[in-house]
């Protein structure tokens, strides 16, 4: 009943809305927001532990490992670079630049080597964490 009063009580001229961008442009937004993934979450922590941990990860656990400790460091990295501490930082800086160094690098076959690799990319996720967080760019809590 308050709806049918307001609108035929209504005399302002209303223009018809203009969405922003087009509608492609709309769904590809949609899409990100979908897929978005915070810079740290409980498994950023886990995964670093897990590797820098006593235990060798297996063969058949490197690659995983390899391709979530890259995406996390590609979080951080690209945190670094929006947020400008690298320009502040030195050490965020070549963090940053280890960080896409190792990112790029391929997981190699030899198991120890790969070990390697993966311990690499936890040390430099787990610097520039910390970093970041000095910076206040993150909380310490995930």
């Amino acid at each position: 009943m308050t709806d049918t009063m307001l609108a035929l009580g209504w005399t302002h001229p209303v223009r018809e809305a203009v969405l922003p961008g087009s509608p492609e442009g709309l769904r590809r937004l949609l899409e990100k927001v979908q897929n978005w993934a915070p810079y740290v979450d409980g498994l950023l922590l886990d995964d670093v532990a897990a590797v820098l941990d006593d235990h060798v990860p297996g063969e058949d656990e490197v690659a995983e490992y390899a391709q979530r400790l890259r995406s996390h460091l590609m979080r951080l990295v690209n945190l670094a670079v929006a947020s400008r501490v690298d320009q502040r930082d030195r050490g965020v800086a070549d963090l940053v630049e280890r960080g896409r160094e190792l990112w790029s690098q391929e997981l190699a076959g030899d198991h120890a080597q790969a070990v390697g690799h993966i311990r690499r990319l936890a040390w430099t996720l787990n610097e520039l964490l910390e970093l970041l967080v000095k910076h206040q760019c993150l909380t310490a809590e995930p």
